[in-house]
């Protein structure tokens, strides 16, 4: 019995790291700018379509077509913040939302349009051979989708911690009006931070459609990202790592023991006691509102 429980646990885990990298993509817009990005899911997707596109269709291989799905990605989510959100800074947060809603929409019907409902396999760039520790066992895409997620998320995390850039976003995260006068490109900020959305959100869909294969619905992933923030508390870049690494592990164990009608509501139960009793999430920061 314990042996089993490692086993469902171990495999939570690494499932987990599907939700960090587009937890991350959602965090590193809210904190650059303060809009809660609802189209995170679609970005996803879309930028798995671009890479089975570079790949499959235009046949150019799954090295370069990765290469240019990032590439691809990050300009259309720059394009977006330019174009579509810019325009309204300052106006009420719900617009912002619902712009972002209107996003995802587009993003999805496109897919429909272009690639149709059917789901497509991806190139299998991660080894399927199982992975054995003494008597457990872990899927191999699921053990190498993790280690592919915690070195990308190492690397995110030391760029927005030591590197020029990162100092500029985590600046204007604590104050806008004190980093313009800084000498801080805040609008560069938002385009440099709905880029690495772009990149982290593509990345995360990739592995999540390397496992199961993409369709227009694979962004509703985004409704168990948007869980794993919460949890964590949309402020906290480590604190959506370790979320999505526990929302992963609850929803496997809850579903092995207790069945999948369970694991359909009980990460979001969780949620909801956490944000009861701290609404700022278990790592997220409270913020002083001056008047």
């Amino acid at each position: 019995m314990l042996s089993q429980f490692l086993e469902f646990s171990l495999i939570g885990i690494a499932s987990g790291a599907i939700y960090v990298l587009a937890a991350l993509s959602f965090v590193i817009v809210y904190k650059a700018t303060n809009v809660f990005n609802f189209a995170t899911g679609q970005m996803m997707m879309f930028g798995t379509y671009l890479f089975y596109m570079f790949d499959k269709q235009f046949g150019i291989g799954w090295v370069a077509g990765l290469v240019a799905a990032i590439i691809c990605s990050a300009l259309l989510a720059m394009a977006l913040e330019r174009v579509l959100l810019r325009p309204l800074l300052g106006r009420p947060a719900v617009v912002l939302v619902m712009v972002t809603l209107g996003i995802s929409s587009i993003l999805e019907g496109l897919a429909q349009l272009i690639w149709g409902p059917d789901v497509r396999q991806l190139t299998e760039i991660l080894p399927r051979k199982p992975i054995f520790l003494g008597d457990i066992l872990i899927p191999g895409k699921l053990a190498w989708g993790f280690i592919i997620v915690g070195i990308i998320a190492a690397l995110f995390m030391a760029y927005y911690r030591y590197s020029r850039a990162g100092t500029a976003i985590r600046a204007t995260a604590v104050d806008q009006i004190t980093a313009e006068s800084l000498g801080i490109n805040i609008r560069s900020v938002f385009l440099l931070s709905w880029g690495l959305a772009g990149v982290l959100a593509t990345v995360s869909g990739i592995i999540t459609g390397s496992v199961n294969g993409v369709t227009p619905q694979l962004g509703d992933v985004a409704l168990n990202v948007l869980a794993v923030v919460m949890l964590a508390g949309m402020t906290s870049v480590g604190g959506v790592v370790i979320a999505g690494l526990f929302a992963g592990w609850l929803e496997t164990v809850v579903g092995a023991y207790l069945g999948a009608s369970w694991q359909s509501f009980i990460p979001y139960l969780v949620v909801l006691i956490v944000m009861l009793i701290k609404p700022t999430g278990l790592f997220g920061e409270r913020r002083i509102e001056r008047i």
